[in-house]
């Protein structure tokens, strides 16, 4: 992510920009943050989880989104991109939109070196006020190792985490179990990125 000018914008300022932008950008509190592309593993690990869960949600009240998808989250002022998104349907917009999604019960965030501190600590702390969210799961794209943390009924968070191909990830926000070896199907991790 490449910081904009440093001056506040507000939210309606960055959607004129992002709307009519051929980049995408984020919004956090007032400032305008361009997202770099990502990795050929990243691109291919959002797009195996994003695959594999579009197929086992079919026919049930569940999106699936990857990463164009833009979120909103008020609590925090931020618009933002998650690498992959589930939302229970009926879809909810943003007030005025019909481009802007706010509420998710499930993201998952594939990390680079540039934005695994920020994506384990400050979005997931976004993330958490957003009232229909249940579950994050974090991708390592350098190596076989998921975190997950989901949300239970008494607002606690627990964690997770896998390190081999066939371990199991069963999903406690939808009804989705998959194998690690499947979320890293065609990852190459002896190319240096």
């Amino acid at each position: 992510m490449q910081l904009q000018e440093q001056r506040y914008y507000s939210p309606e300022e960055y959607l004129e920009v992002e709307i009519n932008s051929e980049e995408r950008y984020e919004y956090i509190d007032g400032q305008i943050i361009l997202m770099t592309g990502g990795t050929p593993n990243h691109n291919q690990i959002a797009l195996n989880l994003s695959g594999t869960l579009n197929f086992l949600l079919k026919r049930q009240p569940y999106r699936v989104f990857v990463t164009d998808q833009r979120l909103w989250i008020p609590n925090k002022q931020i618009y933002t991109y998650p690498d992959v998104m589930v939302v229970k349907t009926p879809l909810e917009y943003q007030e005025g939109r019909r481009d802007t999604l706010i509420n998710p019960v499930f993201i998952a965030e594939v990390l680079s070196k540039s934005t695994k501190s920020y994506d384990r600590d400050e979005k997931f702390a976004a993330y958490r006020t957003i009232s229909n969210f249940q579950e994050y799961v974090l991708i390592d794209q350098y190596k076989m190792h998921v975190e997950q943390y989901f949300k239970t009924d008494n607002n606690r968070w627990i964690f997770s985490e896998f390190e081999d191909g066939e371990d199991s990830l069963n999903l406690a926000s939808i009804p989705c179990q998959i194998l690690l070896a499947d979320i890293y199907d065609k990852v190459d991790f002896n190319v240096e990125e």
